[in-house]
């Protein structure tokens, strides 16, 4: 279910009733959009920086400002006004920089910062994996060899029961069952260690 009275805070657009857009066109520049959280899974240091910038006239969330010495510490941010069990998830990304890691994705049934689901692209790795972490632990769940060109792309999720698969650009690479993580939870954005990346355009279907 989503939380409308939340949802408009955001500047989203709602389109219908189980579908909301976050273009974060609404949000502070240089803030986190109001309802979302800045966090991590193994913090270590200062945190990464989360916050709404300018892009050729459009208003996108980017993350900056990485201690890159840590290469464990997964940063997320994101929002449970949305109570997501079932449906999809989009946005489009943009990989800007990372030695040790590049890219990222979507965080969904979000618990807490330690239990999630998550699927993410690397363009270091020509790779686009699903991951469960449970209790702070990442477990590779599913993999394909995926090579994209620089620039923005568009990365979806479909959840339905224990079953979820994940696509990049409208085709589908990923196809996966587990039960670990039932309940419904939150929704988000994840990167890797000093992955520098940009989200725009995060869409949530729920059934």
């Amino acid at each position: 279910m989503i939380k409308i009275v939340t949802a408009l805070v955001l500047g989203a657009v709602m389109s219908s009733a189980n579908t909301l857009q976050m273009n974060f066109e609404k949000a502070k520049v240089g803030t986190v959009p109001t309802g979302w959280k800045a966090t991590a899974t193994h913090p270590k240091k200062a945190l990464a920086t989360w916050q709404v910038e300018e892009d050729a006239g459009n208003k996108i969330l980017t993350l900056s400002n990485i201690d890159s010495s840590h290469g464990g510490m997964f940063n997320l941010c994101f929002t449970k006004s949305v109570d997501f069990l079932d449906g999809e998830i989009s946005v489009r990304f943009r990989a800007n920089s990372g030695q040790i890691d590049q890219g990222g994705g979507i965080m969904w049934r979000v618990q807490d910062a330690d239990n999630y689901f998550v699927a993410r692209f690397n363009p270091l790795e020509d790779n686009f994996r699903f991951y469960i972490v449970k209790e702070g632990v990442r477990m590779e769940l599913a993999s394909a060899n995926v090579r994209l060109d620089k620039g923005w792309h568009r990365m979806k999720i479909v959840q339905e029961g224990t079953h979820f698969e994940g696509y990049l650009d409208d085709k589908k690479f990923l196809d996966y069952h587990d039960k670990r993580l039932e309940k419904s939870g939150g929704v988000g954005l994840w990167t890797k260690a000093d992955a520098a990346s940009s989200f725009d355009d995060f869409i949530v279907k729920t059934k």
